[in-house]
């Protein structure tokens, strides 16, 4: 299991009005622990008001750029995301989880491939990791970006990426997609399936893509992977994270009455305790004081994922497990209900 170190951040760095990017200091001894994968998100832990609040937020540089960099936008009524726009600042410190993530790019320097992502708002973080590595890692790879915002100043990464298209003219194809505003070269609208098909019907008729990335709300990532399947895409060329959920999509779980046991293995050590049938099951574990890890409690990240090693539980949402992970045990805690007696979950295996 991975644990919270305190890292000192080395800058805090405007992206847009209401969007910072902040690089960690990683100290010598903890530079392998926070080696990461293209894609991949840190947990970061904050005291607010006395109480511990934690956010998974998306790594935007490259594993072989030599920083940990992460982007935060704010949200209205976003506890951390205000604090770090407004206050945070050089010097100051978080707690911050080494890297998780399967939302994943690894490069290899012989492939020759045609890539695609589509992108809304914040979703560009990952994607901004996985398209840097390609242009650095496979010179003869192409990406294709689609990436959707209200408007040019509210775009993160907007002069960069231009930048990056000009410096790999050849392999960088960027469509910006406003919503707010009309401008030469964009497209107007949101990334819907007129958008998706001009693009890859017509823009990149000719490319045949290996992998298609897409990140942020869920409508729009439902829109994107309806459409590509449609014209015949495999679900094997498709991955996704979820920013944002679309709460319509939640199953409506009728709990059993009464209590269950609860035996919970979290590094090596076991807990066991009574918790109401009707309460999630991660909530229950919480409460009882056990450090089982949780970021975003909506079952759009993986970091609550567990084992079921006896007993059995019903998801409320699920977004990010394949029915082969959930029939081998696999279950996301924070969105179970418990349907036995008794169950016993490992996060350790993993």
């Amino acid at each position: 299991m991975s644990k919270f170190n305190r890292l000192t951040v080395k800058e805090v760095r405007k992206e847009t009005p209401n969007a910072v990017s902040i690089v960690f200091d990683i100290p010598s001894n903890l530079k392998d622990e926070y080696q990461f994968k293209a894609g991949q998100y840190l947990n970061i832990k904050h005291l607010h008001e006395g109480k511990e609040i934690r956010r998974a937020y998306s790594i935007c540089s490259t594993p072989n750029s030599g920083e940990v960099r992460v982007a935060v936008k704010k949200v209205e009524h976003g506890v951390f995301s205000t604090y770090a726009n407004d206050v945070l600042k050089a010097g100051d410190q978080l707690e911050v989880e080494a890297p998780e993530g399967r939302f994943i790019f690894e490069p290899k320097t012989d492939n020759v491939k045609n890539y695609a992502a589509f992108a809304a708002g914040s979703g560009i973080t990952p994607i901004m990791s996985i398209l840097k590595s390609v242009l650095e890692q496979e010179p003869n790879s192409q990406f294709v970006l689609v990436y959707g915002n209200k408007n040019a100043e509210e775009t993160i990464f907007h002069d960069e990426l231009y930048k990056l298209q000009e410096q790999y003219a050849e392999r960088l194809f960027i469509h910006f997609v406003y919503s707010r505003i009309r401008e030469n070269d964009s497209i107007f609208g949101r990334i819907d399936k007129a958008a998706i098909n001009f693009v890859v019907n017509n823009k990149h008729k000719e490319k045949e893509f290996a992998k298609f990335y897409i990140c942020g709300p869920e409508e729009m990532i439902n829109t994107v992977n309806d459409t590509l399947q449609e014209r015949g895409v495999s679900k094997d060329h498709i991955a996704y994270e979820i920013f944002t959920p679309n709460t319509d999509g939640v199953n409506p779980v009728e709990a059993e009455g009464g209590s269950t046991k609860v035996t919970v293995l979290v590094d090596d050590e076991e807990t066991s305790f009574e918790m109401p049938k009707s309460e999630v099951l991660l909530n229950g574990v919480l409460k009882e004081g056990i450090d089982a890890p949780y970021s975003c409690q909506g079952g759009i990240c993986s970091s609550c994922m567990c084992k079921i090693v006896k007993g059995s539980a019903i998801m409320k949402k699920n977004s990010i497990l394949t029915d082969e992970e959930i029939a081998d045990g696999l279950i996301l805690s924070c969105q179970a209900i418990v349907t036995s007696d008794e169950i016993y979950i490992d996060y350790d295996d993993m």
